[in-house]
């Protein structure tokens, strides 16, 4: 098990000028990967999963050369642990960045999706060449919506007439029919509420580069449907210079993340961010309802 207890003795045995500082487990936490804080500067990574690991070396390479282009703070990596006591595979300490995550409630959702379109207009301007292309370690992040394409179609087959098929199917296919014809560049791969911060309502930080790549950046756009509408939405959107097609994509980067949970929690699933709420968001941006 992966608690506070074994971070404690990995700490211990491994960084013992740390092991006086107090480890108490991150609220939320994420999926990859289990996050403690250490002392009031630090916080602990570790990979939940083998498939996840990767993602270590990955952030520890890159993060340090991507986070002085980019107008708000992200991880800074001080330190990497090794397998020990029971535990299998390689993990991080990061700088601890302050800040409340984006779920808890943005009150001003425009300027929140201008601050949020900005960054990413900075991170898709930064040089991509020799960046980590899109593969399993992003699980295909920035690589080819098709890559998704069976288990998407299957979700509105078992979802019935709890969608509209037709539309969602019609939104799927033309995301299909378009592709990234530019130069990589560099994508976050988890634009999601809990991984942007707050402080004082404004964008503080961008947490969690683990599905970082360079590709197509259509999949970081899916916040428009997940958390903007209206203004925000239109203010994300002018923010980022990206043509419709592009556009396109995003949709059915958020219909398919939103297809597969409905399909897998038929009786709707809040805690992974309402995926009834975003498919009618999609489909009724489409012009589908």
């Amino acid at each position: 098990m992966i608690d506070a207890e074994l971070v404690r003795r990995l700490i211990a045995a491994q960084f013992p000028g740390w092991a006086g500082l107090p480890i108490r487990s991150a609220e939320p936490q994420g999926w990859d990967n289990r996050t403690f804080r250490l002392g009031d500067a630090l916080g602990v990574r570790l990979p939940s999963a083998a498939r996840y690991v990767a993602q270590v070396e990955k952030e520890q390479a890159w993060l340090p050369r991507l986070a002085p282009h980019l107008p708000r703070p992200i991880p800074a990596p001080v330190a990497v642990g090794a397998p020990g006591d029971g535990y299998p595979w390689p993990w991080s300490i990061n700088r601890w960045l302050e800040g409340e995550p984006a779920a808890s409630g943005v009150a001003d959702l425009t300027g929140f999706a201008t601050d949020v379109g900005a960054f990413l207009a900075a991170l898709q301007a930064i040089d991509a060449v020799d960046g980590p292309a899109a593969g399993t370690h992003s699980f295909w992040r920035g690589g080819p919506l098709a890559t998704y394409d069976g288990e998407t179609r299957a979700a509105i087959a078992q979802l019935g007439d709890r969608i509209d098929g037709v539309v969602a199917t019609r939104v799927w296919e033309a995301a299909l029919a378009t592709s990234w014809t530019q130069p990589p560049v560099w994508v976050h791969g988890d634009v999601a509420v809990n991984n942007l911060l707050l402080r004082d309502g404004r964008l503080a930080a961008v947490i969690d580069f683990g599905c970082c790549a360079v590709g197509d950046p259509a999949c970081d756009l899916v916040l428009a449907w997940t958390l903007f509408e209206g203004e925000s939405r239109a203010a994300f959107r002018a923010a980022l210079p990206l043509d419709e097609a592009t556009w396109a994509r995003a949709r059915g980067w958020a219909l398919w993340k939103a297809l597969i949970l409905a399909a897998r929690a038929p009786d709707g699933n809040p805690g992974a961010g309402n995926p009834w709420r975003v498919i009618d968001a999609v489909l009724s941006d489409a012009g589908g309802g």
